[in-house]
């Protein structure tokens, strides 16, 4: 009896043994199999010129009833603001499409909406304190259109980015030409962030009405990105007119996912930007580059997606920009997050409510900054 334990336990050893190399050498297809479209890309037309002008275009927007407007949320025990909005700001939400089973996901497709509804909530609310927060409902391009690079996954890219283009100038018509501006993405909203920055803002008179971008969670190449943002990289805690971008990773870190998803992609000006170094600003510090250790964090968002809630967990997450790019955390946090941290230590979904608290209140002084200073 006992002997046939023993082997029990040997085959059971045998076969751990083959699915973690398996997993190690094969990770990538097998990604790609469980989320890469393997159907045609299905052209969409043109929205309407005015199709912004419709309020159910957009997941947050200020004439929204607060019921009705994910990005007001906050967590407990932090209070709603009592002054109005000085700050207009667009947010475009990350990837909620998560199927396979189209190159774009459509306008109506309820798990994608009830899922960029949760992430608004989350990633947005940090904003909300003085800001009057816009964040359009996008034809995005599904997960596995930035894990390949098949043709069909740049027109997927392309009609998500046309969506966000017109969504970003009905929200410009909307807003008094005196008022400051702050752009914020993460994951595909940092991506197509990238591209409006240089088609829409660089070299032109709205550069010095941005207080800030904040593209996170997506790399932002020093090289081959930045020069043609129109803005320089936020280096300090009260300069503005800035971009701020981060990937945050616990160790032991495994990036080589993220860097192959990096290679796969174009920079701004039209090259290749593997290998090239990119942006690491630490929301703890202000600071590009720099390291922290948990105390300096006000407050780490626990997201209760089940429940729609959360609660700030305040000084459990320290911060380093490390030699490879990459914020890191340190070891993995002894905090309820464990179901949404993706393979490699890689804590992208967090990036922002690990720091929610701390961007909150780097988002105020910058725009403060801007404020004193027009």
């Amino acid at each position: 009896m006992a002997r046939k334990f023993l082997y029990v336990i040997a085959v059971l050893v045998v076969l751990y043994i083959l699915v973690r190399l398996v997993l190690t050498f094969y990770a990538e297809d097998l990604t790609e199999m469980a989320f890469v479209p393997d159907g045609p890309f299905h052209a969409r037309p043109a929205l309407a010129d005015n199709a912004y002008d419709d309020p159910r275009m957009w997941i947050a927007r200020p004439d929204l009833e607060t019921k009705d407007n994910a990005a007001q949320w906050l967590p407990p025990g932090v209070d709603a603001p009592d002054k109005a909005p000085t700050v207009a700001v667009f947010f475009v939400h990350p990837t909620s499409y998560i199927e396979k089973g189209d190159w774009n996901a459509d306008l109506d497709h309820a798990k994608s909406k009830q899922r960029a509804d949760l992430f608004v909530q989350a990633m947005a609310s940090p904003f909300n304190g003085t800001g009057a927060i816009w964040a359009p409902r996008y034809r995005q391009a599904a997960v596995g259109a930035f894990l390949t690079d098949k043709p069909q996954a740049e027109k997927a890219i392309d009609l998500a980015y046309r969506d966000i283009r017109d969504a970003f100038d009905a929200f410009l018509s909307n807003i008094p030409e005196d008022r400051p501006i702050v752009l914020a993405g993460h994951s595909q909203g940092a991506f197509l962030l990238r591209r409006l920055l240089r088609d829409r803002v660089a070299g032109t008179p709205l550069a010095g009405r941005i207080a800030a971008a904040y593209v996170v969670g997506w790399p932002v190449s020093i090289e081959h990105d930045l020069p043609h943002m129109g803005l320089p990289a936020c280096m300090q805690p009260r300069q503005s007119g800035c971009v701020a971008s981060w990937l945050s990773v616990a160790d032991p870190a495994d990036t080589s996912m993220l860097m192959q998803a990096y290679a796969r992609r174009k920079g701004l000006d039209g090259q290749n930007e593997g290998g090239s170094p990119f942006l690491c600003f630490n929301p703890l510090t202000g600071t590009l580059g720099g390291a922290a250790d948990a105390t300096a964090n006000k407050g780490t968002l626990v997201p209760d997606f089940k429940h729609s809630t959360g609660e700030l967990v305040p000084q459990e997450v320290p911060a380093a920009c490390g030699a490879d790019h990459f914020l890191h955390i340190g070891p993995p946090p002894k905090l309820d997050l464990d179901a949404f941290v993706l393979p490699g230590n890689n804590y992208h979904v967090y990036d922002i409510t690990l720091f929610w608290a701390n961007l909150r209140a780097d988002y105020e002084r910058r725009t403060a900054t801007w404020l004193k200073a027009h």
